[in-house]
């Protein structure tokens, strides 16, 4: 199916449908549990920092673990962690056990992120690293639209609380299926070196191998920079100054996802052939155009195809930067270089909601958007100023038609 043959590929996709799914179902019901449980506004944007600070607390661990242990014994272990904080949030009343156990969440959710992205770079063709990653990006944004159907049909006959135990289960199933089917040799270490970018040993220094992949780090930052403010303020700023409907608001997350679910196979399969640096400069540069495009939109049908647009750029750079750093190291640093990545994504999620929320009060929700959009147009430029990461352009070209 789509040239992928290795059954730990499709695996590490249940996987990820399965904890997506279990995203979904929880998240689309926390902010109504904790205000059932009373905490304040306040409190409840708060908690996301302490979701980033669990991520940006065990990135670089988890890189370690996976490499030291192996990836399938990471990958159980901390789905099994996710199954417990699962558990344990809805019986939180105080915002510091809410907090930890956020954390918690953060910790776990980021070893898996790291254990899987290592699998897929490790098992993939060097002609078909963008696919891959983009097939992994589609599994977790469609178990996030099924995990918000199943929460709906879990509180129609049963409270919030247990949304969250569904979740855990979930994630216990998911455990499960690593346990039983993946591989013990989940990164394929028997693979040959032709199939990867480099033949060179493993074991850069974190430093070294922070600076190879920068672009892709500096892609994921701005992502998560990016995201965690859109999604917490241009539903207000619609509200407040374009004045469109409550209700309206909620399919915002729904174009963005049918967005990056409809193109990013696209997006990857580019970056496969034509190079993943030209082709995340390019999805940058249309989606600064819909950011920037919503301080001067009045029509709520523009807006949500600017919407959609966005998410099919914007959000399919993703899985591009994964596929771009997977030619960047040598196999055996994959773990430590995904785990430097999510750092990354981490800290644009800490800093973008503090910011965004500080420019969007003081100066209006065009001046925020403004700022998100320059973002991007520095992500541009620093693709430009550092054209040359893009490794082998003409062979990877040359490389991908061969095994077409």
């Amino acid at each position: 199916m789509l040239g992928i043959r290795d059954k730990n590929i499709w695996l590490v996709y249940l996987t990820i449908f399965l904890l997506g799914t279990a995203y979904g179902a929880s998240l689309s019901v926390t902010p109504l549990q904790l205000a059932a449980a009373h905490f304040s506004t306040d409190q409840i944007g708060t908690l996301a920092v302490w979701f980033a600070g669990g991520i940006v607390s065990m990135s670089l661990p988890a890189g370690v673990f996976v490499r030291r242990l192996s990836a399938k014994a990471t990958l159980v272990t901390c789905l099994a962690v996710y199954a417990l904080a699962a558990s344990l949030f809805p019986l939180q009343s105080s915002y510091v056990g809410a907090g930890v156990v956020r954390a918690l969440d953060g910790a776990a959710s980021v070893g898996v992120w790291v254990a899987c992205e290592t699998i897929l770079l490790s098992r993939s063709e060097k002609s078909k690293k963008g696919l891959v990653m983009s097939l992994n990006a589609m599994a977790i944004a469609l178990g996030y639209v099924a995990g918000s159907g199943f929460a709906r049909l879990i509180t129609i006959v049963a409270a919030y609380r247990e949304v969250f135990f569904c979740a855990s289960a979930l994630a216990l199933v998911a455990a499960a299926v690593v346990m039983v089917a993946l591989d013990g040799d989940a990164l394929g270490a028997k693979a040959k070196p032709a199939e990867h970018a480099t033949a060179e040993p493993a074991g850069l220094a974190f430093s070294a191998l922070a600076w190879r992949i920068k672009t892709s780090c500096l892609g994921t930052f701005s992502y998560g920079y990016f995201q965690a403010s859109v999604v917490l303020f241009l539903p207000l700023y619609l509200v407040e100054s374009k004045g469109i409907a409550k209700a309206d608001t909620m399919l915002i997350t729904a174009f963005f996802a049918a967005g990056m679910l409809i193109f990013s196979s696209v997006a990857a399969r580019a970056g496969d052939r034509l190079g993943h640096l030209r082709v995340m400069r390019l999805l940058a540069a249309i989606g600064l155009v819909m950011t920037l495009g919503f301080a001067w939109l009045t029509s709520w049908p523009l807006m949500c195809a600017a919407i959609f647009v966005a998410g099919a750029t914007l959000a399919s750079i993703s899985p591009v930067s994964l596929a771009l750093q997977g030619h960047l190291v040598p196999p055996g640093d994959y773990s430590r270089a995904n785990a430097v990545y999510n750092a990354w994504y981490a800290v644009g999620m800490l800093l973008g909601p503090p910011i965004s929320s500080r420019l969007m009060t003081r100066y209006g929700g065009a001046v925020m958007l403004v700022h998100l959009a320059a973002l991007w147009g520095g992500f541009v430029l620093f693709t430009v100023v550092f054209r040359r990461d893009e490794p082998s352009r003409a062979q990877s070209l040359v490389s991908a038609r061969s095994t077409s």
